[in-house]
């Protein structure tokens, strides 16, 4: 992966619950950044990826491309351009390594539930 193709920065947040230290209880669940700034190039489905989601009746609209990281989920978001965007299934490694990059389909909004 070049870096000069990951021109775009992304936070990728996750959804915690924060445990208070005294009471020992568990407040509302809050999104955290786990990733501030992360290197990415974000770039809209073509119509022929966007007819080809739709008819496995998935929502997502694009794609973020990132270096390899472990530990990123589904239930996390992608914060862009002060727009969220929700993750659409497991990320996708590349066909060589593995560890090279991940493909994250993306759909803007937040999921229900």
């Amino acid at each position: 992966m070049q870096a000069g193709k990951l021109r775009h920065r992304i936070d990728i947040q996750e959804l915690v619950e924060i445990r208070d230290p005294v009471t020992g209880e568990f407040g509302e669940p809050s999104w955290v950044t786990r990733w501030p700034k992360c290197p990415a190039r974000v770039e809209p489905l073509s119509a022929r990826d966007l007819i080809a989601a739709k008819a496995q009746q998935s929502e997502a609209t694009g794609r973020m491309v990132i270096r390899y990281r472990a530990g990123v989920l589904p239930t996390m978001r992608i914060i862009y351009r002060e727009e969220v965007y929700s993750i659409e299934g497991p990320p996708l490694e590349d066909p060589g390594s593995g560890l090279e990059y991940l493909t994250i389909l993306v759909s803007k909004g937040v999921k229900d539930g």
